[in-house]
């Protein structure tokens, strides 16, 4: 897998941003990316990426970033099992290492960063259980032990369920 660094990825972007053999693609999803972007890098979700095959191999090189870059790697596995004969480039660190080598991005909302709402609905419910059990009845301690549970699962998988039904909320989309 061919991976170029944030910095150089800046200058490609600049010298290649006209160029119709060339693709820059943001594989987060629909919602991220309106929180966030680089400008000149269009929206294709990873769990869309089948029905876009047709339209990826007319490229001859395309280069791929996510948030942190773990998504990217997946894209370019799923596009390299899909038969895609583009060369795929993944973006080392994604839009955080974008920021943080203080590079701009675009923006289309205001909204709460994803994961800031898993933290809230987490803590929420740890809280909400905790004083159900203390004040009506012992069982509801199964709520914050539920929520531990998942948070672990997403600790040692990086998959959230919590992130993903959050995403599929009105105000994410």
């Amino acid at each position: 897998m061919k991976h170029i660094s944030i910095s150089a990825f800046k200058e490609v972007i600049e010298s290649e941003s006209g160029n119709p053999t060339v693709d820059f693609i943001n594989v987060c999803t629909p919602a991220e990316y309106k929180e966030r972007h680089i400008k000149g890098v269009r929206s294709v979700p990873l769990d869309t990426l089948h029905a876009r095959v047709g339209e990826l191999n007319q490229k001859k090189t395309i280069y791929i970033h996510c948030r942190s870059g773990n998504r990217g790697r997946q894209a370019i596995e799923k596009l390299q099992s899909l038969g895609v004969t583009a060369e795929l480039v993944n973006v080392e660190g994604g839009l955080l290492a974008w920021e943080e080598a203080g590079y701009k991005t675009g923006s289309h909302t205001t909204r709460i960063p994803l994961m800031r709402q898993v933290f809230i609905g987490a803590g929420g419910l740890v809280l909400g259980g905790v004083l159900l059990m203390h004040f009506v009845d012992y069982n509801f301690i199964l709520l914050p032990l539920f929520v531990a549970l998942g948070l672990l699962v997403s600790g040692i998988t990086g998959w959230c369920g919590m992130a993903f039904l959050l995403s599929k909320m009105p105000w994410n989309k």
